[in-house]
């Protein structure tokens, strides 16, 4: 199994709050920039996409890809961030 980074395992700690999209695991800064092009300024925000795609992880995956250029890895991440994520705080 893979081991998760240190960025992840701080995000999925605490409460999400006001943090930037760049808090994301995978979500370096330049994807950040891109996101926050679109909207997506705030982790919050991704958050609620992630939500209204019923927290499914392959489908998040392919809408980050298309939205930010993320690669595969980078939207596993972060994907798999934000289902740690609802599961330690929904």
């Amino acid at each position: 199994m893979s081991t998760t980074s240190q960025k992840h395992r701080d995000f999925v700690a605490e409460p999400m709050g006001d943090k930037p999209v760049t808090a994301l695991s995978g979500i370096g800064e330049v994807l950040g920039k891109k996101l926050e092009e679109q909207g997506f300024d705030k982790a919050f925000v991704v958050l609620g996409q992630f939500l209204l795609l019923r927290k499914d992880q392959e489908l998040f995956a392919e809408w980050l890809k298309d939205t930010s250029g993320a690669n595969a890895r980078q939207a596993a991440s972060c994907s798999q961030c934000l289902t740690e994520w609802c599961d330690a705080f929904l």
